[in-house]
This record gives structure tokens, C-alpha cells and sequence, in this order.
């Protein structure tokens, strides 16, 4: 059964959709913020949310799951690190703040930050 199977496709293949949305989340990590287009900013929310959700118990498995997400063990521990900060709040980690569209092809755009 396909039910609450409803992912955005984004005009990709699975693994080419995988690549991009963990590069999505590896910067907003990194930087803080990002600007990207609507969908995708929705797309990567909840992904990120659980990502938050597990560096707040930094145990080694925990850990070594983030950097399989993340990429490396620097943006793992950044992300742990920006968990502590978080440790009261049970979700919502992330804002998404709606701006102009984009000049070339009208698409809308969006800006996901942590809270």
C-alpha cells in the first residue's frame, strides 16, 4: 500500500533526490540558513528536524548516523553542538520564510533557518 508515500520528485532519480536534499541539509547545517526554492525548503524540514532530534542524545550511534547523513564528522558535531541549544524544545527547529520569486524562471523561493 501506498499510504503517506507523497515525496516531492524534484524531476530526479532517487538516488540523484537523495544526494540533494542531504546537500541541502549539510549547508543548512553549516551556514545556518539557506535560500532554496519553496519546495525543496519543505522537502528538507522534516529531514532536518529528526537529524536535530537525534543530536540531542549524542551517543556514538547517534553520532556515526549523522555523519552518514552529513557527510563528515566536522558538520556532525556542529549539528550536536547546535543541539544543546535545542534541548527543551521537543521540534519545531526550523523556520521557513517565504520571499520573492526567482527572477529567471518565477519559482518560489523560500528561506529555511534554525529558530
Amino acid at each position: 500500500m501506498r499510504h503517506g508515500n507523497h515525496n516531492r520528485k524534484f524531476g530526479r532519480k532517487t538516488d540523484q533526490r537523495r544526494a540533494l536534499l542531504n546537500g541541502l541539509c549539510r549547508s543548512l547545517v553549516i551556514r545556518g540558513k539557506i535560500k532554496t526554492t519553496e519546495a525543496r525548503a519543505k522537502e528538507i524540514r522534516p529531514m532536518v528536524e529528526k537529524l536535530l532530534t537525534k543530536g540531542k542524545t549524542p551517543t556514538l550511534a547517534s553520532r556515526r548516523s549523522l555523519i552518514t547523513v552529513l557527510g563528515d564528522a566536522r558538520t556532525a558535531a556542529k549539528l550536536i553542538k547546535a543541539a544543546e541549544g535545542y534541548a527543551e524544545r521537543s521540534g519545531g527547529y526550523t523556520r521557513i520564510i517565504k520571499m520573492a520569486p526567482r527572477k529567471g524562471d518565477a519559482a518560489a523561493m523560500a528561506m529555511i533557518e534554525f529558530v
